[in-house]
């Protein structure tokens, strides 16, 4: 199965034979990857304290949750044009700390709208740091010739566990939210400066142009896109709701509540940490066809759960069952037309939308009926990627999971030359 992903011809190429700068960039990213994951557990686990705080319905709170999302799909565009002016290196250092500083801005809302122009702020930032580390991890797998984006978002899951687990202890405490975001911040601040020395240092050709605003996704990544939609649409109602939906309709207390999304986040983790060597023993399409199976059974546990232990259990497994679809959504993004960058581009634009949709669809559909409704949407929607797991199979004679040129695609922003 190995020849599903073309890993296996790549093995000539892998790490210990890189140049020490190389490998140094590698695991620079990474822990990039892992402070932003960081801020994103940080808050997903006080959302509860952000709705009594601020006194929102839930369907105010899911009309709040949409902004971020928001906010990420109208900056990101600006990010390669940041790195184009800056260098990647600068530029991640930059977008990375407004981020991390970003995270005490939910806390100081009162009220739904001042809610919404913070988690838009939120989101911004949030988009505009994600496109420059993905830009970024993506030229170090090209360098490296094999497939690192898996492990690379599987350090995103990481951090996201710790910033839940971290959330978690304070929600324990019934610590204020202002006070834990503000020391989280600052500490990540900290750690992400010091990360973004080691990440790749790219310079824009002089005669480059900045890339474009936009641009129109092919077919094939819509279809694609449609299979990291599903995903995506599980992983912001898993991340943003679980909490509440075990206070809500379990009746568990905060810090029980809070559990559920660091169970969540934890399995991610583990499953994208392990992605990479997965696929390439069973290939691309068996890996999600059988994630599907195992994200429909979390979801349907959680909507017929009785006690919070079965409900966590099914959060778990919606995490495992997801992991690795949107990495392995790109890379046959990649792989489905002449102008890759073009199909990435719609990928990311569909699965922005995803989680654009998801949090305040949730929220509708719990103001209208109940939050175990709008989970059984979720199940549906996993069980959509066993049915479009197919398309996810690398074409017969194609490159690599990982795009397999070798060079970073035109127009995806960070397509740079290393600074002399």
């Amino acid at each position: 199965m190995a020849d599903d992903n073309g890993l296996e011809r790549q093995a000539a190429h892998d790490a210990p034979g890189a140049p020490r700068e190389l490998r140094r960039a590698r695991v620079a990213v990474a822990a990039v990857f892992a402070v932003h994951g960081s801020v994103t557990g940080s808050f997903a686990t006080r959302i509860p304290w952000v709705q009594d705080h601020a006194g929102l319905s839930a369907g105010q709170l899911g009309l709040a949750l949409a902004f971020p999302a928001i906010g990420a799909s109208l900056a990101m565009p600006l990010a390669g044009r940041i790195s184009h002016r800056f260098g990647a290196r600068t530029a991640l250092r930059g977008l990375l700390a407004l981020w991390t500083a970003a995270l005490v801005l939910p806390a100081l809302a009162p009220n739904l709208l001042s809610l919404c122009a913070a988690l838009f702020v939120f989101g911004a930032t949030a988009g505009m740091s994600d496109v420059a580390m993905n830009a970024l991890g993506v030229e170090v797998e090209h360098r490296l010739g094999r497939s690192i984006m898996s492990g690379l978002h599987g350090m995103w899951s990481v951090g996201a566990l710790l910033g839940s687990a971290g959330g978690t202890v304070a929600a324990h405490a019934r610590l204020d939210a202002l006070a834990h975001f503000a020391l989280v911040a600052a500490v990540l601040t900290v750690l992400g400066a010091v990360a973004c020395q080691g990440v790749l240092d790219l310079r824009s050709a002089p005669d480059e142009h900045p890339p474009p605003r936009f641009t129109l996704p092919p077919k094939s990544a819509l279809i694609i896109g449609a299979v990291g939609f599903c995903a995506v649409f599980a992983e912001g109602a898993s991340l943003d709701w679980s909490a509440v939906y075990l206070r809500d309709v379990l009746g568990t207390s905060a810090g029980a509540a809070a559990a559920s999304t660091t169970a969540f986040a934890c399995t991610m983790a583990i499953a994208r940490l392990a992605g990479d060597a997965i696929v390439d023993r069973f290939g691309a399409v068996r890996t999600v066809r059988v994630g599907g199976v195992l994200a429909t059974a979390g979801g349907v546990l959680v909507v017929t759960a009785r006690h919070p232990g079965a409900a966590m259990g099914g959060f778990a497994l919606l995490g495992l069952g997801i992991a690795v679809v949107v990495p392995l959504a790109f890379a046959a993004a990649g792989r489905s037309g002449p102008n890759p960058s073009q199909a990435i581009a719609g990928v990311a634009t569909i699965t922005y939308t995803s989680g654009l949709i998801a949090p305040s669809l949730i929220g509708s559909i719990a103001e209208a009926t109940s939050l175990t409704a709008s989970f059984t949407l979720v199940t549906v929607l996993a069980f959509g990627l066993v049915l479009g797991a197919g398309v996810l199979r690398p074409r017969s004679g194609g490159p690599a999971a990982s795009g397999g040129s070798g060079q970073l695609p035109a127009g995806v922003p960070g397509a740079a030359v290393p600074k002399d």
